[in-house]
């Protein structure tokens, strides 16, 4: 399943470079990685469960990982898709000792794996700059929950598509080509669909310049996007 991997100056770099260590000091920095291991997992390998007591909080470093949780009849919503540079389950270092959803490998995914208790003495014990950078990350999911939310409340599935294609064009000017960055089933948990309504809306858009093949987006009339 998991296994862990050495530090090694590439990992150390890429450690370095992600969203979470991106407003560290190096003192800061070298703290944490006292506290961290990489990981690898493949799907479907669950990081953990909701209702596990937890122990470790993440990063990822490549692919992508979903949290979701399960209700009774065992239907599973997504509540978010991490990719490379987010973190996740630092919530946990301030308060809580049990997981609040559950997280799995959506695709191959390199992580960075924080130990809590350990993150959490350093925390308590420094000069308040682990704290800072940790409710800075906080701030930042928060709002783009917020985001989320209100992009799921003021936006039909076709809107939300058409914005998100727009923010991944490479440039203002038809035509546009670029890849998706993530399998199609990943990119709907990503924007709160079912595989089938994100089918439907490509389908839909077609009729506005957009042509879908695979993983691969052709874009001629980018204004007309703009417009819904």
């Amino acid at each position: 399943m998991n296994t862990t991997l050495n530090v090694s100056e590439r990992r150390k770099a890429q450690f370095i470079e992600t969203g979470l260590t991106a407003a560290m000091d190096m003192t800061t920095v070298n703290r944490l990685m006292e506290c961290a291991s990489f990981i690898n997992a493949a799907p479907p390998d669950l990081l953990f469960l909701e209702g596990d007591p937890a122990r470790y909080f993440y990063s990822v470093v490549t692919g992508y990982v979903r949290l979701f949780r399960q209700n009774n009849e065992g239907r599973e919503g997504d509540i978010r898709i991490c990719g490379p540079g987010d973190t996740f389950g630092d919530d946990l270092v301030f308060s809580g000792d049990t997981c609040r959803y559950s997280a799995q490998a959506a695709e191959n995914a390199t992580l960075v794996c924080y130990d809590l208790a350990k993150v959490r003495q350093i925390a308590a014990n420094d000069d308040g700059s682990m704290a800072r950078v940790l409710a800075m990350s906080l701030a930042t999911q928060l709002q783009q929950a917020i985001d989320c939310v209100a992009d799921d409340r003021l936006n039909t599935a076709l809107q939300r598509v058409a914005h998100y294609l727009l923010s991944q064009c490479p440039g203002d000017t038809a035509p546009a080509s670029f890849r998706l960055a993530c399998r199609k089933s990943l990119l709907a948990g990503k924007l709160g669909l079912a595989p089938e309504a994100l089918s439907r809306a490509f389908g839909a858009l077609k009729t506005l310049g957009v042509n879908v093949h695979g993983r691969t987006i052709e874009i001629t009339d980018i204004e007309a996007l703009k417009r819904l």
